[in-house]
């Protein structure tokens, strides 16, 4: 680390302290911003420290809809993020205003929503999921009840076939996921034939068929901790290896190739958020996330479904469900 970002950080831990600030970090944020943050973690996990944080700032090192959704779990505090530009293929690919005729098209159906949407699509929604939980909360739900889930196409049709479930997907991509080359990843798995491939489920099912374990970040994170293989090969945004570095040393990483030659295992969104940014936007308390209340309420709702349906038991999944008001109506 160079003395000015030396200096950054020691500013920021000041002013966090000041402030009376937590830090949240997405996995695939740069490995400075990861190191001095309070909370790392998956998008179930910010979620839940978030909501569960007495700090009077919460300062977010990851994409809008995350510092989004800290908003809405914690509507009196002030949410801050470095930079507002960061934003995410898949959330731009469900714009609301098509979500909700999608809805109104599908009006019986009950709308299961990955969250990585905007806060609007949220409040369109029923229940939100995350890659962590989108199986469990499925498992959850009476097989009789037709299903959309949204917008990940790869995620959906992941969750489809392990549950069983006839749900109609909406088409959207991660960018990053979507890049990763089938034929690429048969020619580093030849060169490497000791190497366990692992894969988020975001990826592409060509891909995941060939993968021995697939999981959300935090999962891929304790499968190479605990597992006793000593190579792995990792399909997903390559933040993540830093983190897998620090659990494991002894191990090696190999970032899954893309289709082409470019980085696109990284994603531009995530690394818009530089340490110049965060320690700025401390500085200056902006940009800071603000939401319409009735937005926050409504959207609201389906994350706390998901909150209360990942860790319920049978009798508790009836009663948060029984609450949900089909067919759709705005």
């Amino acid at each position: 680390m160079t003395p000015e970002a030396l200096d950054l950080v020691h500013d920021i831990l000041r002013m966090k302290k000041e402030m009376n600030a937590v830090i949240l970090a997405h996995y695939y944020q740069d490995a400075v911003i990861q190191d001095l943050a309070d909370v790392r973690g998956d998008s179930l996990e910010l979620s839940r420290r978030a909501m569960a944080t007495d700090a009077d700032v919460i300062v977010f090192a990851g994409v809008h809809f995350m510092a989004e959704t800290a908003k809405i779990l914690n509507p009196s505090k002030r949410v801050l993020m470095p930079d507002l530009n960061a934003g995410c293929s898949l959330a731009e690919s469900a714009p609301a205003h098509l979500f909700r005729q999608y809805r109104e098209r599908h009006p019986e159906h009950l709308a299961v929503t990955y969250i990585n949407c905007t806060a609007e699509v949220k409040a369109l929604s029923d229940i939100i999921c995350t890659s962590s939980n989108s199986e469990i909360i499925l498992r959850h739900i009476p097989q009789d009840m037709p299903i959309l889930f949204s917008p990940d196409k790869n995620l959906g049709a992941y969750v489809k076939n392990r549950t069983g479930r006839d749900m109609l997907l909406w088409q959207g991509v991660c960018t990053v996921h979507e890049q990763f080359s089938e034929h690429r990843i048969s020619e580093l798995q030849r060169d490497h034939p000791d190497a366990e491939l692992i894969a988020h489920p975001e990826c592409e099912g060509v891909v995941l068929r060939h993968a021995r374990f697939v999981g959300s970040t935090s999962a891929l994170l304790r499968y190479v901790r605990d597992n006793s293989a000593r190579r792995f090969i990792v399909a997903t945004e390559s933040g993540i290896l830093h983190q897998m570095r620090k659990a494991a040393p002894e191990k090696e990483f190999i970032p899954a190739p893309p289709a082409n030659g470019c980085a696109c295992n990284v994603c531009d969104y995530m690394k818009v958020n530089t340490l110049e940014k965060l320690h700025r936007c401390m500085v200056e308390g902006a940009p800071e996330i603000d939401i319409d209340e009735d937005l926050r309420r409504k959207a609201h709702a389906p994350i706390i479904r998901m909150l209360e349906l990942t860790d319920a038991d049978d009798d508790r999944a009836r009663e948060v469900l029984s609450d949900i008001e089909l067919p759709f109506r705005i």
